[in-house]
């Protein structure tokens, strides 16, 4: 990983004017750009309240937990508030496979002036730890248990980070920020939804300062993000159709908080469908494949009557949902 040139955030930048939120904050930011600032994207809407915890995590150092469903853009929110800030960040996935030595570091055979020797090899916590950067645990609540207990280590504001083999005490740079994102608030896998879910130590959970909840999108923004996503639908058909599409992922949505469904239509997924009509030249076909097919066949005559409210058609079946013949 290549190292970051900046030192610390040179100007404050008022809220109003950067995030259009009615509010006097200034926040600090940098005058340059840096290879690991995300880049602006001009299609994404932040969420007042949202975007006023992260900040907080910027400005104050809070330590800022982002919860929410699948698909309401929790890691994106964050990346956007720091492209606009010009902050580094970096993220990492907790999946299964992240390990302590993952985090920490490990010895590492490397070759010096020719001849073979073992060094340590810092981890991705100390490394981010010394530098002015925004670091992202992204499925939080995915972390294997030894894992989650190295992290504690470091969500004290003015946690330091011993690295036990190096008898080498890591005090964080005054920049450094830390914020995760998860489905769920540490409670495990309530709904079925989210396996590999992890029911959080509670101890853990009380250090973060700042705990925001994302929720989807009022319709009118979605179906502007989903045609700033895909302009080819940029004309009155292409605006009647995404509005059918985000009507039929609310639909979704419904159902699942009522219990009808085991699945739900993300942002994202909309998103994908609207980009797959252009790649089909076929709205349903292209419903299908994104979304029908990932569905319990149980529930597909469901989705299917969604399909038909919204789009004031029946949704064919597809060749696996027919019966055989007998």
């Amino acid at each position: 990983m290549t190292d970051i040139v900046l030192g610390k955030p040179d100007r404050l930048v008022p809220v109003r004017s950067l995030f259009g939120i009615d509010s006097g904050l200034m926040v600090p930011a940098f005058g340059e750009r840096d290879d690991h600032v995300p880049e602006i994207d001009d299609a994404y809407r932040f969420n007042p309240e949202v975007t006023l915890a992260i900040l907080a995590g910027f400005t104050r150092d809070r330590r800022v937990m982002v919860q929410g469903l699948h698909g309401t853009g929790k890691s994106t929110h964050i990346e956007q508030v720091a492209a606009r800030l010009n902050w580094p960040c970096v993220r990492v996935n907790l999946d299964g496979h992240i390990s302590r030595l993952d985090l920490v570091g490990k010895d590492a055979i490397v070759v010096r002036d020719g001849r073979q020797v073992t060094e340590f090899q810092e981890g991705i916590v100390p490394w981010a730890l010394q530098r002015p950067v925004a670091l992202i645990f992204d499925e939080y609540d995915a972390g294997r248990p030894d894992v989650m207990f190295v992290i504690q280590r470091i969500l004290e504001r003015d946690g330091k980070f011993t690295l036990l083999d190096q008898n080498r005490v890591i005090h964080p740079h005054p920049y450094f920020r830390l914020f995760a994102t998860s489905n769920t608030v540490g409670l495990g896998n309530l709904n079925g939804l989210y396996h590999g879910t992890q029911v959080l130590n509670h101890a853990q959970i009380d250090r973060w300062n700042v705990v925001a909840t994302l929720n989807y999108l009022p319709r009118e923004e979605e179906a502007g993000i989903v045609l700033a996503r895909v302009p080819e639908l940029a004309d009155e058909a292409g605006r009647a159709l995404i509005e059918a599409m985000v009507s039929l992922a609310e639909l979704t949505r419904k159902g699942f908080a009522a219990g009808d469904l085991s699945t739900l239509m993300s942002p994202r997924t909309v998103i994908t469908w609207a980009e797959n009509s252009q790649i089909f030249r076929d709205h349903a076909l292209a419903f299908r494949l994104t979304f029908v097919n990932k569905c319990d066949e149980a529930e597909r005559p469901i989705v299917a009557e969604y399909f038909q409210r919204c789009f004031g058609r029946e949704l064919e079946a597809s060749p696996i949902d027919e019966p055989g013949p007998r």
